[in-house]
């Protein structure tokens, strides 16, 4: 046992949470688990806990590929070695704990899938593949913390692997494919950012968690902590027991589980709970049948009940159901359960539908009578893909467009260079051999740099104007449906947001620059509205975020341009705005301004300030969705 980690028996309350690993540790194949939860929930501690009651394996000492004993992979020189005496069959194996992998966020991709073992090749000039952190995982976990911030090529990786099983390398003259089936077990903060659609439906279960309100539970916590920083092996060892107990449960499910067996009325109320939470993947139904098995077998039963079908639709479905922008992922456990009673028994007539109307309507007669109202948001429609065009910018390289050179990403080529940053191996090798494999040494000459192409994202920062001025005729529903829009984008490029606001005396950051674009909605939707209109000081603080960052920026502007409070006394608010603006243009941040005046007689402030910083420019009669993305694509396109 490893005495270093945290007894898994030990963990206080988190039910649901230790319910759903021992799950992937009885049946594999259910994909493994995510979890969600704020810093500190003891998120990580139960995920490295999980190692400690895991049966043991039988693996070969020394298998870099972990290979199934009778099952080696044909390349692997331990299992399979060329020349050996015996078959591969009879190579020696011993029972192991479990493969527990970590990926770190930065982490290479060579590093990842493997690549040419440059030792090997240095020594005689062949080629031989060194395996990476997917083939150590392989009957394994391969655990990341923080999974939402996994870069995007590492993350297209993944994929390709959970899907087929196997991962494929096809790069400096090797071309190997080996087994990778896995437990992957992420987790994240969800202020973080969340996680791609793709890859989030990969987690079979997915799992809440929040600290314990309860005092009680919360000094139990701290109490057990405590107690095992002190001492961690005589901790682990008070709850040695109780670990055992779980690893025999855990040995005893997985023998049990080919038993199970779930019966079609059963597998028909899957299809069903499937159906009515709008669940589009099939893989949910798929993943429930083995999670509710799964429950039996960890429960000692060969025969699946609904309470089974109901406690893995809990895990399987709330990260799948077909949700709104913004909308945040679970399941509502009393429709849960009224689908359960539908699908069990026949309902009784009219009952349907009266909950949803009474809330409706609740809903609607909730609005805010306080002087500073807080209006909703108009429907903001379907936002295509927005681009920008940092060329004049002192910014990195465009917004969503292709970064060449990029430290990350996908090598696409790879040229001679005697100082390379990235060292193109395979091309340096291959160079050196030309020259006669008598003599094989690298020089100089032989050096070869890898070229990557990536993906930059960019910070967006809205700055809004909550003055009283916007207050009239309810403006800021308008307003706000049009930023929502915009953020939605945000969402699926992967975007930092950032949210200014300025009413009365002065502006503020609501948001600062965060990849949660759900913070920014929520910000935005209880943004109260009235009071004078700080503007010279809204573009003073958009100046200030904007040095902090060396990302791409896209600066959105939502005001009337009715200025009339100064930064400094005795100051032209006017003419301070424009200085700002002007400040802004030289630094070259691409713009857009949406101008929220109405009415016959109109100042004009806002298309003078949008020239000011050299916007575009976009009234409130043609702020819809399709006219808003149309303008943004105009404005900021790909370099």
């Amino acid at each position: 046992m490893n005495h270093a980690t945290f007894p898994f028996s030990a963990i206080v309350e988190q039910t649901q949470l230790k319910t759903a690993l021992l799950l992937c540790a009885v049946d594999p194949s259910l994909g493994g688990v995510l979890i969600r939860g704020d810093k500190g929930t003891a998120k990580s501690t139960a995920a490295r806990a999980l190692t400690d009651i895991l049966p043991l394996i039988e693996r070969v000492d020394g298998c870099a590929f972990n290979c199934a004993p009778g099952v080696p992979y044909q390349h692997c020189e331990t299992c399979n070695p060329v020349g050996a005496l015996l078959p591969a069959a009879r190579i020696n194996s011993r029972p192991q704990p479990v493969p527990f992998i970590t990926l770190p966020l930065g982490a290479t991709e060579d590093r990842v899938i493997g690549t040419l073992d440059l030792e090997q090749a240095l020594k005689g000039g062949a080629r031989v593949f060194k395996p990476g952190l997917l083939a150590a995982a392989h009957r394994g976990i391969l655990y990341i913390d923080e999974v939402n911030l996994l870069p995007d090529h590492l993350v297209d990786v993944l994929l390709d692997a959970a899907a087929m099983g196997v991962n494929a390398v096809q790069r400096e003259g090797l071309s190997v494919t080996h087994p990778a089936r896995f437990t992957l077990i992420g987790t994240m903060n969800l202020e973080e950012g969340d996680l791609r659609p793709q890859l989030l439906d990969r987690f079979g279960l997915m799992v809440e968690v929040t600290a314990p309100r309860d005092k009680t539970l919360r000094s139990e916590v701290v109490r057990r902590r405590i107690a095992f920083e002190a001492n961690p092996t005589a901790y682990s060892a008070a709850w040695m027991a109780e670990q055992q107990t779980l690893r025999h449960q855990l040995a005893t499910a997985q023998l049990l589980l080919p038993e199970v067996t779930l019966d079609d009325a059963l597998l028909d109320l899957i299809s069903h709970l499937c159906c009515e939470f709008e669940v589009a993947s099939l893989r949910a139904d798929i993943v429930m049948h083995k999670a509710a098995r799964a429950l039996a077998a960890l429960e000692g039963r060969s025969q699946v009940t609904p309470e089974d079908v109901r406690g893995a639709a809990e895990l399987v479905l709330p990260h799948r159901r077909r949700r709104k922008p913004f909308e945040q992922p679970g399941l509502d456990k009393d429709q849960l359960d009224e689908l359960m009673q539908q699908a069990l028994q026949p309902p009784d007539e009219g009952e349907s539908g009266v909950e949803d109307t009474e809330q409706e309507n609740n809903q609607d007669n909730g609005e805010s009578q306080d002087q500073q109202q807080v209006f909703a948001a108009a429907s903001a429609g379907n936002v295509r893909k927005i681009e920008v065009d940092t060329v004049a910018s002192r910014y990195a390289s465009g917004k969503r467009s292709t970064a060449q050179d990029a430290p990350r990403g996908r090598v696409v080529r790879v040229v001679p260079d005697q100082n390379p940053s990235s060292l193109a191996v395979g091309a340096t090798l291959r160079s050196a051999a030309l020259r006669g494999a008598d003599d094989f040494q690298v020089t100089k000459s032989d050096l070869h740099q890898q070229i990557r192409v990536g993906k930059n994202a960019n910070l967006i920062l809205f700055v809004v104007d909550a003055s009283g001025s916007m207050a009239a005729q309810r403006r800021m529903e308008a307003v706000k449906g049009a930023v929502l829009s915009l953020l939605t984008d945000a969402y699926q490029q992967r975007d930092e947001v950032a949210v200014i606001s300025f009413r009365g005396e002065s502006a503020q950051l609501l948001l600062s620059p965060t990849r949660s674009v759900d913070l920014a909605e929520q910000n935005l939707r209880e943004l109260p509205t009235g009071g004078r209109t700080p503007l010279p000081h809204a573009l003073s603080v958009a100046l200030e975020t904007l040095e902090k960052t060396s990302m791409p920026p896209l600066l959105v502007l939502l005001s009337d341009g009715k200025a009339n409070v100064a930064l400094t006394d005795g100051n032209d608010p006017w003419q301070e705005s424009l200085r700002f603006a002007e400040l802004l243009a030289e630094r070259g941040v691409p713009a857009l301004v949406l101008d929220t005046e109405t009415g016959y007689l109109r100042l004009g402030r806002a298309r003078q300030l949008a020239q000011a910083l050299g916007a575009e420019y976009l009234t409130l009669e043609e702020l819809s969705a399709e006219n808003l993305a149309l303008t943004v694509r105009g404005c900021i396109k790909s370099t």
